[in-house]
């Protein structure tokens, strides 16, 4: 029964797929054939409205931040803290570097912002709107600006990612972002010296935009506009929660804003439920962007995703799976039968977080260590979801800068971690 339930899931995704269907449609279609299967197995409604309520608690916390996300990413863009970045970050783009330079701009928007789809829609579109000016091949820039974008989504003491492997492992998220910088340096270099290298082909074929005078006419860029990014990076530096260092952030935003931009109370509440709207279209293109309902559809995902993790949790529809990886992970080692683990969950879950719970839950038991299960999930459900041509992962930034699906292939980043790794759960060098 458990192969059948299984095999139905993954045909509603391929008819979703196919038809080009909301992935939201299969989850929920999902969510009714495993609570059907529940139901079979003699469980009482009562009892698996628990399990899904149990499923969805998990991620209380990811909810939460969520909500914060949405208001701090609309205030950032509103107060000037991300107009400000962005115009001086995008001086160091010149020709013979813009792939480098774009991986490298993207970690860091990424590791401040903590998401990737965030970053897509910030200095993502600036590097490729500049970088297709600029000569550069669509494929590569969108491969360098995916890489970039999920190195903060991975490691950001921000992402909700990081947060969910966290909730999940019941491990320190500080203690977890350490263990990924010491298994992430070569790969990071590695990453770095194929972008400098494809990059010096390109020569100059036009004038940059002139993001300060663009900018400038929506908000005024001030140093002052950092002052949100400077206090959520030095309470993260502090180990402040997360949850508290956003609000602290929020705060300072509105302070920021009242005080340099001129907020209006009355346009407050719109500003951080629908986000930031530029009066001049093509500030818009760059800087319009966050609020809470641009995190209704991801929070609406990750409730499912971990109804489903608590249906599986209790009526064990995954043993069968797991027996197998246990068997595989005497062979090819712990991390490689996690590895494979995720491959399949992204493939089969179309988005992030249901594929990180799922690898969770397939391979608890080859990893008894909870960091070292923390950092198998972070070197591989985390990056191989957004090379998954059909994950919501990967294809929505691509989307969001315009670059073609098949940029995935050139996102060095994300096949170096896990293949490092690997090499060194295998070798132990």
């Amino acid at each position: 029964m458990e192969t059948i339930t299984l095999g139905l899931f993954s045909l509603i995704l391929v008819v979703c797929l196919l038809f080009r269907l909301p992935t939201l449609y299969a989850l929920f279609a999902g969510l009714i054939l495993f609570c059907a299967y529940a139901a079979k197995k003699g469980n009482s409604p009562k009892k698996i409205v628990s399990m899904l309520c149990a499923g969805v608690l998990t991620a209380k916390n990811i909810l939460i931040v969520f909500l914060l996300i949405g208001m701090m990413t609309a205030l950032w863009r509103a107060c000037g803290t991300i107009p400000y970045i962005i115009c001086h970050a995008a001086k160091l783009l010149r020709p013979e570097v813009i792939l480098l330079v774009s991986f490298l701009l993207n970690c860091g928007i990424s590791v401040l912002t903590g998401t990737s789809f965030g970053t897509a829609a910030t200095i993502g579109v600036i590097c490729m709107s500049m970088g297709v000016s600029e000569g550069a091949n669509p494929l590569l820039l969108g491969g360098a600006i995916l890489s970039g974008a999920f190195f903060g989504d991975r490691c950001s003491p921000f992402s909700t990612s990081a947060l969910l492997v966290s909730e999940l492992t019941k491990t320190s998220i500080f203690d977890n972002i350490r263990n990924m910088i010491r298994s992430a340096w070569l790969p990071f270099l590695l990453t770095c010296a194929l972008y400098g290298v494809l990059g010096l082909q390109l020569h100059s074929q036009s004038a940059q935009t002139d993001l300060t005078a663009l900018f400038g006419r929506e908000v005024a860029l001030h140093p002052a506009s950092l002052l949100p990014a400077i206090v959520i990076f030095t309470l993260a530096l502090m180990r402040v929660p997360v949850k508290y260092a956003m609000l602290a952030s929020i705060l300072t935003s509105l302070g920021v804003g009242f005080s340099l931009q001129h907020f209006s109370l009355t346009g407050l509440p719109g500003l951080l439920l629908t986000g930031y709207h530029a009066a001049d279209p093509q500030a818009a293109a760059f800087l319009d962007g966050g609020g809470i309902s641009s995190m209704v559809k991801v929070a609406a995902i990750v409730c499912i995703s971990s109804s489903y993790a608590g249906i599986f949790q209790s009526t064990g529809l995954l043993d069968g799976l797991k027996a197998g990886l246990l068997k595989l992970g005497k062979r090819i080692t712990p991390f490689g039968a996690i590895l494979l683990a995720s491959v399949c969950t992204s493939m089969i879950a179309c988005n992030q977080t249901l594929s990180i719970m799922l690898t969770d839950q397939l391979g608890s038991e080859l990893e008894p260590d909870a960091r070292r299960m923390a950092l198998d999930l972070e070197n591989s459900a985390v990056l191989v979801a957004p090379m998954i041509p059909w994950s919501i992962a990967g294809a929505v930034p691509l989307a969001t800068v315009g670059a073609p699906i098949t940029s995935i292939f050139a996102s060095f980043f994300l096949y170096l971690v896990p293949v490092c790794y690997l090499i060194h759960s295998i070798t132990k060098i």
